[in-house]
């Protein structure tokens, strides 16, 4: 009978090991139930617009907000459908509303395109910030790419509110920023601006078509304004040259040697343009750099666009090793313990712009730390070395973490959970916006921006990349995945990226 007993006994504990492993709560489900609750503290009902920011405790939400914090709740709305946190219901109205707002609001009508700031309560278009800060309205591309993407996940997502979606998406018009006659530093030419002003601005302007652009142009093909190219190619308002019109990293040429480092790549031709297929090499890791060196312009719009599927002979290869090199410098060169660098709340104070500095190629890019830490490789017989990076104060910001979940889920739920056990890091809306990792010091404040991303990535990774799903559709497939095909990024085919592993 004993020998019948030690057998039953065993299998009675291995199917209780198995009920409690079935029963054990979800992170990410947790974590997204409480960002959520935060995105709608950040909300007024009347209106449905989001406030750009709010305290911790979630007591008194910003009087301003912009296109992508709108568009970053809707899309958010959309997540906390598919995980069961609201209901159908309740998310159609809520998107229903924020609808009605966005159609009343003020935008410019030769373009279709929104002000960068409005009064969540009222609708206004701000002339004056919060806190009394005169502003000539402006008109970004980069954040009306992120409120069309919304729109577009609202089309695909709720049938009963395509209509109202599309009457707002169908008449931006990106191609109204495309300046074919921009040169880039490789000769190409064809370049989104960065936006304009419909009254003249002080400072640097080009008036024309009854705007006054920016003088600046996005040229840089790993930051978050491609979400504005791939839209615009998508809908045939700019020409598909453009994907390939801007840098991968400037040229390898003692012109070029202020950027980061010297790097290493290849001249090829796609659609009759010359593309110089750089990289960089950090700590033994071969990526294309961004500009800042940052989660945020790398990632971010992978979130709706599938870039790894489509792509990967460039994009497939480039992000896993995006963030492995972040762990890496989080880890085991500055050594903080933890990592995820992007912009986000200065943990002292106001804002700030974070990132791994050897990974943008602004030789003067976002710091991993409060001090501002630099690193320098030079550039060849161009521009010597510097010093050896120190750092000090690591700021690490959750939402950058979470935009890893594709590549790295073990790291980044390890990472996660550290940071809020060793860290008075976690709120009744969640994980607050960053945290200075030596000193304790914790930003203990909600940006809208920052929990949509986190909802966005942690939607995608457990409901079947949902917003890529609603935001795709035929037509734009046909007209951005051969390009994203047809590339291949000077990024090694298999290297090892331990970093996404281990940890």
């Amino acid at each position: 009978m004993r020998r019948l007993l030690v057998p039953l006994l065993a299998l009675v504990l291995v199917l209780s090991g198995a009920a409690v492993a079935q029963a054990a709560p979800d992170p990410l489900r947790a974590y997204a139930r409480d960002t959520w609750r935060s995105l709608v503290a950040m909300t007024d009902p009347a209106t449905g617009l989001v406030a750009d920011n709010i305290p911790g405790d979630l007591s008194a939400p910003s009087a301003y907000t912009s296109p992508t914090n709108i568009g970053g709740f809707m899309w958010s709305a959309v997540v906390a459908r598919e995980l069961g946190i609201i209901s159908a219901a309740e998310a159609t109205a809520r998107v229903s509303k924020t609808l009605s707002t966005l159609a009343a609001l003020r935008r410019h009508t030769a373009s279709g395109m929104f002000y960068n700031w409005y009064d969540p309560h009222t609708g206004a278009v701000l002339t004056v910030l919060p806190d009394g800060t005169a502003v000539t309205p402006f008109l970004s591309s980069v954040d009306n790419g992120w409120l069309a993407a919304s729109l577009r996940v609202v089309q695909g997502a709720f049938p009963s509110l395509r209509a109202r979606a599309g009457a707002i998406v169908n008449n931006m018009d990106f191609g109204f920023s495309f300046n074919p006659a921009a040169v880039s530093p490789i000769g190409t030419r064809g370049l989104i601006r960065g936006g304009f002003w419909d009254t003249a601005p002080s400072g640097c302007s080009v008036p024309q078509n009854g705007v006054w652009f920016t003088c600046n142009h996005y040229d840089i093909t790993v930051t978050e304004p491609r979400i504005a190219t791939y839209l615009g190619i998508g809908a045939g308002q700019i020409p598909p040259t453009a994907y390939y019109d801007t840098m991968r990293t400037l040229p390898d040429s003692c012109d070029y040697a202020w950027q980061e480092m010297r790097p290493t790549g290849f001249s090829t031709t796609h659609l009759g343009r010359g593309v110089y297929e750089g990289s960089y090499r950090y700590r033994g890791i071969t990526f294309v750099p961004s500009w800042g060196g940052d989660m945020f312009e790398a990632l971010m719009p992978d979130l709706f666009v599938p870039e790894t599927a489509w792509g990967p002979r460039s994009w497939g290869r480039n992000h896993p090793a995006t963030v492995a090199a972040q762990i890496e410098h989080g880890l085991a060169d500055a050594r903080y313990g933890y990592w995820g660098f992007s912009p986000a709340s200065n943990p002292f104070g106001r804002y700030g712009v974070y990132g791994v500095d050897a990974m943008g190629m602004d030789t003067d890019g976002y710091p991993s730390d409060v001090q501002g830490g630099r690193y320098d490789a030079g550039f060849g017989d161009c521009r010597p070395p510097g010093p050896p990076a120190v750092y000090g104060d690591g700021v690490v910001t959750p939402h950058a973490a979470f935009l890893a979940l594709p590549y790295a889920p073990g790291p980044v739920l390890r990472n996660l959970s550290k940071i809020k056990n060793d860290f008075d890091a976690y709120g009744p809306g969640g994980f607050y916006d960053a945290i200075a990792v030596r000193s304790g010091t914790v930003a203990k404040r909600y940006l809208s921006l920052d929990q949509s991303m986190i909802m966005g990535a942690i939607g995608n990774h457990l409901a079947r990349d949902v917003l890529k799903r609603a935001f795709v559709t035929p037509a734009f497939e046909r007209a951005v995945r051969p390009l994203l095909a047809a590339e291949t990024f000077n990024v090694p085919a298999h290297q090892e990226l331990p970093q996404l592993r281990a940890r």
